[in-house]
């Protein structure tokens, strides 16, 4: 697959909840965030992951925008300067939480699939010779769809408050689409070898579901 330049970016939320508030997050996600956000001029779409890995944060949302400047706009402030009561009630239930605002610098094959490998690195930026050379090669596992490389912009990755900031760190990472989890934990393990990257580096999760700019319209 050819890897190709993308002027896209992502927000990017990884978080866990508290378990006693579960169902109400989900029910605000689902219900009101995923929609206002994707409302937003530059948005988009917006997907939600479950995490199936143990020591993983277990809910990781990502929001794609036409391109870094979305998040500069009056209207992207606008809806981040001004939350709703539901909103501001379940950002206090989150921990642990990691929001950053991506540059999608590169992107691989097409398509969102049933699971995704998460592969944090442990640089801001990407060593792209070496990371092309393990992209060319687990784009050839059966059920591996598309990979999209996230470099994180320092600027716009304003923490959530449940955000420790003594152990905050910028990380780039690689977001790979498969048809199956067995397809994600192929990718991972294979990424994981080749880059010399700790386990505890990728994480697999469940697609849960979509929302596209044009449903709202």
């Amino acid at each position: 697959m050819k890897i190709n330049p993308s002027n896209a970016a992502e927000l990017f939320v990884w978080t866990d909840v508290d378990s006693t508030y579960e169902d109400d997050f989900n029910e605000w996600y689902d219900r009101e965030h995923m929609a206002e956000r994707v409302a937003i001029e530059g948005f988009q779409w917006a997907r939600r992951y479950r995490s199936t890995s143990a020591t993983a944060r277990r809910y990781l949302a990502l929001y794609r925008t036409e391109n870094i400047k979305t998040f500069s706009t009056q209207s992207y402030q606008n809806a981040f300067q001004n939350q709703t009561n539901w909103s501001n009630t379940n950002f206090e239930r989150m921990t642990n939480t990691n929001r950053r605002v991506m540059h999608v610098t590169h992107e691989v094959g097409f398509g969102n699939g049933a699971a995704i490998a998460l592969i944090t690195l442990d640089t801001a930026d990407f060593n792209y010779k070496a990371v092309n050379a393990v992209i060319d090669d687990i784009t050839q596992i059966q059920g591996v769809l598309a990979v999209h490389y996230l470099k994180p912009d320092e600027a716009l990755s304003t923490p959530l408050p449940s955000e420790d900031p003594s152990t905050r760190k910028l990380e780039a990472s690689l977001v790979i689409d498969t048809t199956s989890q067995d397809s994600a934990e192929l990718a991972a393990k294979s990424i994981l070898q080749q880059l010399s990257l700790a386990e505890e580096r990728a994480a697999i999760f469940d697609f849960m579901w979509e929302l596209r700019s044009e449903d709202l319209s």
